[in-house]
């Protein structure tokens, strides 16, 4: 982790907690922590890890073309600004 990176608590709905860095994605975070998410592209194109904001801020390391509603995030293509509070489909 570099010196400005932060790290931030991610709080997951009926799975438990973890920690992410503001250098990592979500997904990268939620695979370290063992948590199961469906997942293809990791570019933010399919959709297919869309997850629900419940609290909290994302920053996209790119731009997702994928639809997202309002309270949704790409955990591939996003980290932390700030702790979170997500519900991953199960």
């Amino acid at each position: 982790m570099s010196k400005n990176a932060k790290a931030f608590h991610i709080d997951v709905v009926d799975v438990g907690s973890l920690t992410a860095t503001s250098e990592t994605t979500l997904l990268t975070a939620l695979e370290g922590a063992n948590v199961h998410i469906h997942y293809h592209c990791r570019e933010g194109f399919c959709g297919a890890c869309r997850t629900k904001l419940l609290e909290g801020e994302v920053a996209y390391t790119t731009d997702p073309l994928a639809f997202i509603d309002d309270d949704e995030i790409l955990p591939c293509c996003c980290v932390a600004v700030c702790p979170l509070k997500i519900k991953v489909p199960l």
